[in-house]
């Protein structure tokens, strides 16, 4: 249940309102924007009379039952769009933000090679694994603990934020320098670490499972935004569907529909998506035109050599050849790139 006050009342009357229902045992969240101020209930509202609520309060404005399980998300109880900063760098409506890095961190001279292509090229914040989740228990698990030293020395060397997946809880110290936290796609639903990531106090980039629903996704975002952290970055990689000739589907419609339901920013992985690099390109262009708030591009300075995702990495002249498309379509969407 969320009520909308009225303009210009005053920070008792609010304080004072928020506290009557906590001491009812509810929870609450009060959500400033541009426009109004909300707040929403949170516990069993069934048996709340709203019109009387309404009807009674000389601060609200109107009121309305929040029927999605999703709350602190929901755009319904905060209508403006959050728009995540590091530094200098805006992510969220507005804007065109890309991420661009290898699938993961090979060597020093690799990383450092393709950091400068990618940055050169007009990406903002340099993407690298460190620990690699893989199917196989063989495949190659990543550099770990090295790659991220091999990351701070791209960082420092070129001064691109860094953004990379964290495994699991126990490795919260080892990130410290990392700009941005991933939570990947076979982690969208590791609820102890979602709450983890809610006490950090740097962005959280939230991957969609490859067989989870948009609520699901919504759900997991709630886990870490509730936990005490609103900056969550949400990414559309695509689903798993009955299609055998790409690796996912790529769920356009996902980001459109998110941006309709809730106030945080969301970006697309057309990489991962179709794991075919000529595919990259125009998945890319059409995440742009639907709304998307940046992408994720794996790019190589040799793929046929990756140890990871090489089919889908574009190489550095692919990749510094869809910037300057991306860049003439983000101005005709009036997108800052």
């Amino acid at each position: 249940m969320v009520f909308i006050l009225k303009p210009n009342v005053g920070k008792e009357k609010i304080d004072k309102f928020i506290l009557e229902w906590e001491q009812k045992g509810f929870s609450t969240i009060n959500s400033v924007g541009t426009e109004h101020t909300a707040i929403c209930l949170i516990g069993n509202t069934a048996e709340i009379d709203l019109d009387h609520v309404v009807q009674t309060s000389d601060i609200i404005d109107f009121g309305k039952r929040i029927t999605e399980q999703y709350k602190a998300v929901n755009r319904t109880v905060h209508e403006d769009d959050t728009i995540i900063r590091i530094g200098d760098i805006s992510i969220g409506e507005g804007f065109f933000t890309i991420i661009a890095g290898p699938c993961s961190v090979e060597s020093k001279e690799q990383i450092l090679e393709i950091a400068k292509s990618v940055k050169n090229s007009g990406a903002k914040i340099l993407r690298g694994g460190a620990f690699k989740p893989r199917t196989s228990p063989y495949a190659f698990q990543g550099t770990k603990v090295e790659g991220l030293e091999m990351l701070r020395q791209a960082k420092k060397e070129t001064g691109l934020p860094l953004v990379s997946e964290m495994m699991n809880q126990t490795q919260v110290d080892l990130f410290e320098d990392v700009d941005i936290v991933q939570i990947g796609a076979r982690n969208m639903q590791n609820y102890d670490l979602l709450k983890t990531a809610g006490t950090l106090k740097k962005p959280i980039l939230l991957k969609r499972g490859l067989a989870n629903t948009i609520d699901e996704l919504l759900m997991s975002a709630e886990y870490i935004v509730s936990s005490g952290n609103d900056q969550v970055i949400l990414c559309e990689r695509g689903i798993r569907t009955f299609e055998t000739l790409t690796r996912n589907t790529l769920d356009l419609s996902a980001v459109a529909l998110l941006k309709q339901k809730t106030h945080l920013p969301v970006i697309v992985d057309p990489s991962h998506a179709a794991g075919i690099r000529s595919l990259v390109p125009p998945l890319a262009k059409a995440a742009l035109a639907v709304g998307a708030d940046g992408l994720m591009i794996e790019a190589h300075n040799n793929p046929a050599k990756a140890l990871c995702d090489g089919a889908q990495s574009l190489d550095l002249d692919q990749f510094a050849s869809l910037m300057k498309e991306l860049k003439v379509r983000a101005e005709i969407e009036n997108k800052i790139f």
